[in-house]
């Protein structure tokens, strides 16, 4: 599904970026994952920097990391010793992470700078996956711990204004996230709701709606949706999708659909 022109530079991706370290230990659930990762990055103009909202950070204030050279953070548990020792030595971009700032401060938005805070697995699992050269100047941005969803939109829509022509807004979430659901037994009802709200969030990211107003307005009441709280029952993996949508205000130009441990979900492309 999509309308983008070949060779344009897309401005946001949300990506599902699956269960801890699992698609770089060759978990069998993540083959699709991982193969899809790398054909987006492939037929994608590479970015020049990158910008990555992680489900895995919340602070009080969107913050944004702004060392030369963040070191990772293992946040995950009980995973092989392999695992603790991955690296991806990308570095960061200081001035980056300024305009970043700047901008949420020009659109009412109070937010932080870290210049201490490490990247976590939400951006170098699918990013080593991506880009393994890890050569790609990267900024991560946090989510707000109060998961307001029109807030984070705002967000999104103040990233828009980034005066940068070739930097991508990454969105690391998923679209299905409730980890009780990995570990049950599949069954018809399950699928069902899993199904339901995929096909939802299909329609509300893709689809002429009639009007951006209408679509903020399914985004912002994304829980009163078929299936919304089996599918997430704390939100903090879906939000990032509302940044990237916010970046854009129009349509996705591609979806991309597949399963991640035996689930359906989705990666979208602005």
């Amino acid at each position: 599904m999509g309308n983008r022109t070949p060779g344009s530079r897309p401005k946001a991706l949300f990506l599902s970026h699956g269960g801890g370290p699992l698609p770089l230990l060759g978990d069998p659930g993540h083959r699709e994952m991982v193969s899809r990762l790398q054909e987006i990055a492939a037929g994608i103009p590479r970015p020049d920097a990158l910008v990555v909202v992680s489900a895995h950070w919340e602070e009080a204030l969107p913050t944004i990391t702004a060392g030369r050279q963040p070191s990772l953070i293992y946040d995950y548990y009980g995973f092989p010793e392999a695992s603790y020792h991955i690296q991806y030595p990308c570095p960061g971009e200081p001035s980056l992470a300024e305009e970043v700032h700047a901008l949420l401060g020009d659109a009412g938005i109070d937010a932080g700078l870290d210049a201490s805070r490490g990247f976590d697995h939400g951006l170098f699992v699918p990013l080593k996956l991506m880009y393994p050269e890890a050569d790609i100047p990267c900024v991560q941005l946090s989510l707000v711990k109060d998961l307001d969803p029109g807030g984070h939109i705002r967000i999104g829509q103040a990233l828009g204004a980034l005066r940068r022509d070739n930097v991508l807004v990454v969105g690391s979430g998923f679209s299905f996230h409730n980890l009780q659901a990995f570990f049950s037994p599949d069954t018809a009802e399950s699928r069902a709701r899993n199904h339901a709200f995929e096909a939802w969030l299909a329609e509300t990211c893709c689809d002429a709606l009639g009007s951006e107003e209408e679509r903020v307005r399914r985004l912002i009441g994304w829980s009163d949706a078929p299936g919304a709280r089996y599918c997430h029952p704390r939100e903090e993996h879906l939000l990032p999708l509302h940044v990237c949508y916010g970046v854009a205000r129009a349509p996705c130009t591609e979806r991309y659909g597949l399963s991640i441990l035996n689930k359906e979900v989705s990666i979208y492309l602005w």
